[in-house]
């Protein structure tokens, strides 16, 4: 569904440049439930709105099911908004007409898709467990349930990706776990993939995988583990995490090893056969050393 590679976001002004993305790769499945966590500055809204079509990339590639969004034409990225991707702010200004109802709030962009139905509009609200509340208007909803109506709002023309920016980062823990739940039954029910954007790492536990992003590259990942076991450490409960090695043979070490190991910009490796062993420069075999693949 999603094929970045080498993808680079250059941010340029009169006095400074800052580099958003440096080379990030990264790959999701049709169909896939996964979440992108990273600190503030990361790079991972950057790539959620070029995954959007809100903003373009400098250089690489970035593909997400037929569109190649480094050579789209305005127009065609007008018709990949309207028909191929649903995107939810964390903030619900920019999801919701506030004077409008909630049924009325999913009909806006069926009607400026040209393919109003309000019959469905309604079922789309009845998934997201808001059936009861149709007429609402956004002053009589709570945080969680604006959040479903948006959720419904980006579902309105059956996109096949849908992409949410800290949909949860507003939002209590009992209310978080209901917006999470809707996700995923619209990912299993309807099948649609879907792209949660966080700085929460908490929601290792309620996605089937998770992608870190560190300094604008993919550094690490974390897989549900098929037998269910939960792991002894609080983030990444029943997940394995792996170091992802890019096609020109880079990693990212995680922050905790380096720091643990006293590691500044050099390292030396060593191949006994069966794995490879960093240590730092001149370190004594037998000390401070860390085995990662």
């Amino acid at each position: 569904m999603i094929h970045c590679e080498g993808l680079v976001k250059i941010y340029k002004t009169e006095d400074i440049e800052v580099v958003a993305l440096q080379g990030l790769n990264l790959e999701v499945k049709k169909g896939e439930m996964m979440a992108i966590i990273g600190t503030s500055g990361s790079g991972k809204s950057t790539l959620l709105n070029m995954l959007g079509g809100l903003d373009h990339p400098s250089a690489g590639k970035v593909q997400v099911g037929e569109w190649d969004l480094l050579k789209v034409t305005e127009e065609q990225l007008v018709e990949y908004k309207r028909n191929t991707v649903g995107f939810i702010w964390q903030n619900n200004a920019r999801n919701l007409i506030p004077y409008l109802t909630a049924l009325e709030n999913v009909e806006v962009p069926m009607m400026l898709n040209g393919k109003h139905d309000r019959a469905k509009a309604i079922h789309l609200l009845e998934i997201v467990g808001l059936g009861e509340r149709l007429h609402s208007k956004l002053n009589q909803l709570s945080g969680g349930e604006q959040q479903r109506v948006a959720i419904a709002i980006a579902l309105a023309n059956d996109p096949q990706l849908l992409l949410a920016d800290e949909p949860t980062g507003s939002l209590d823990t009992t209310t978080s776990d209901q917006v999470m739940n809707v996700f995923r039954h619209v990912n299993q029910e309807m099948g649609v993939t879907v792209v949660i954007v966080t700085h929460d790492q908490s929601l290792a536990y309620k996605v089937d995988r998770v992608v870190a992003i560190r300094d604008g590259l993919t550094s690490t990942e974390f897989l549900r583990r098929e037998d269910g076991e939960q792991s002894s450490d609080g983030v990444g409960a029943g997940h394995e995490q792996y170091a992802v090695v890019d096609k020109v043979g880079r990693l990212q070490i995680p922050e905790e090893y380096l720091r643990a190991l006293h590691i500044d910009n050099k390292v030396s490796l060593e191949f006994d056969g069966e794995k490879i062993v960093i240590h730092p420069p001149h370190a004594l075999h037998g000390k401070a050393e860390e085995t990662v693949s």
